[in-house]
């Protein structure tokens, strides 16, 4: 420890501190996955560290989603079992910016947990530390950027106990990190509270899709049939390829049809463009190879799709929107398994071929289908209003997180 601050980014009053200075060290224990079951003691696997977004795991509250490991307790080493404020590292990562990623671990009832393969487990070795004041001082950028500067591998990249134990870290005293934990935790609470909102609202267009989209439940001023009928006749494929000019779309599960410049995967497309085909605004594109998952999406966009996506042309007998939400139903993703071609799932296809076969059950009424699909359309704008407040609020979190952790902005205590 040093009382004078070698970084002048920091207040004169913080201390220097190697995480040796701070921390015991251990290891996991090293125990595959093929080994854990839902029953026995909890078990912190490094990729289950990967998962985590918020830099700590609460063994109360995720206790049920937590692998265990099936042995007696007593058969433990007692160094392996995790304590309230412990922080995990993992130390491999196949992704160089999540190298070193930890969690503080919030066990205060000290229910059996350890931790496994490929993990580092500091212990305070001195009071210095606030417990909640750890799981933000983590995300701290000088502490990032020490831990990616000693990651070693080219595909894999690992973490060894030595080089954590040099990470060099300025720390207020403890009533000031209690004080920048506790306005962080405001923060933090007021984005669970709008996330929790949002699943609200996803729940609630799932139960309302399941029945508007099956006629269980019809909207007033509307009682015509509803009859069944082929894709075919209400959904024809478009083949139209050659227009290199249009910009690159894609199509995903959860967003449908997006602008390729918006989607965060390595971009395997051709240099060759010329046979990509073209989607128009209200087309419906489908991922032929996936369609069994329901990858598919009614596209608000003029441009061109890799030829591995299928493209439909509704009819004048349907609603767009309403054919888009109809084929996220579960049912009717199980109908496209049915009809898909291939050995296993990696295999399987729908080309329009098949799919023109499928029977649906749907409103004669094109009317009925568009009201339908506008009440569903209000709420995913709902989601996505309050999804771009949760980003904002994050972003906002994250601004402040940077003026508190390095003392710029400095908290009365």
């Amino acid at each position: 420890m040093s009382n004078k601050n070698s970084y002048k980014m920091y207040p004169s009053d913080w201390v220097n501190y190697t995480f040796d200075e701070l921390f015991a060290f251990e290891g996991g224990l090293s125990i595959s996955r093929a080994n854990l079951s839902n029953e026995g003691i909890c078990y912190l696997h490094y990729g289950d560290i990967h998962k985590t977004n918020d830099n700590y795991i609460n063994i109360e509250k995720n206790f049920d989603s937590i692998p265990k490991y099936n042995k007696p307790l007593e058969s433990i080493n007692k160094k392996y079992l995790l304590n309230d404020g412990d922080i995990v590292f993992a130390d491999a990562s196949e992704d160089y910016e999540g190298i070193g990623k930890a969690v503080v671990v919030k066990n205060p009832s000290n229910i059996p947990f350890i931790s496994g393969l490929h993990t580092i487990v500091a212990r305070d070795k001195t009071d210095v530390l606030n417990n909640e004041y750890k799981r933000f001082f983590l995300s701290d950028w000088n502490i990032r950027k020490q831990i990616m500067l000693m990651a070693t591998g080219i595909s894999v990249y690992g973490l060894s106990q030595e080089n954590v134990r040099k990470i060099k870290v300025t720390l207020p005293k403890r009533q000031e990190q209690q004080k920048i934990a506790s306005i962080l935790s405001t923060w933090d609470k007021a984005i669970e509270l709008k996330e929790k909102l949002i699943e609200q609202k996803k729940q609630q267009k799932k139960g309302l899709m399941q029945k508007l989209l099956t006629g269980e439940v019809r909207l007033p001023g509307y009682s015509g049939e509803w009859k069944k009928v082929k894709l075919g006749e209400i959904l024809k494929e478009r083949k139209e390829t050659g227009y290199t000019e249009l910009e690159l779309l894609a199509i995903t599960s959860s967003k449908g049809v997006v602008k390729r410049t918006e989607v965060d995967i390595k971009d395997n497309s051709s240099e060759d463009k010329s046979k990509y085909k073209r989607i128009l605004p209200n087309d419906i594109g489908y991922n032929t190879m996936r369609m069994w998952q329901g990858v598919s999406g009614v596209s608000k966009y003029e441009g061109i799709v890799s030829p591995a996506y299928t493209i439909l042309k509704p009819t004048n007998k349907v609603n767009s929107n309403f054919i888009g939400y109809l084929f996220k139903l579960p049912k009717i993703i199980n109908l496209f398994r049915r009809y898909s071609q291939g050995l296993v799932s990696d295999t399987l296809n729908l080309k329009y071929e098949n799919l023109k076969g499928i029977k649906v059950t749907i409103p004669q009424d094109v009317e009925e289908q568009k009201k339908i699909a506008e009440i569903l359309l209000s709420i995913d704008n709902e989601i996505e209003m309050l999804q771009e407040y949760v980003n904002y609020l994050k972003q906002q979190k994250k601004g402040l997180m940077q003026l508190l952790l390095t003392g710029k902005v400095r908290v009365k205590v």
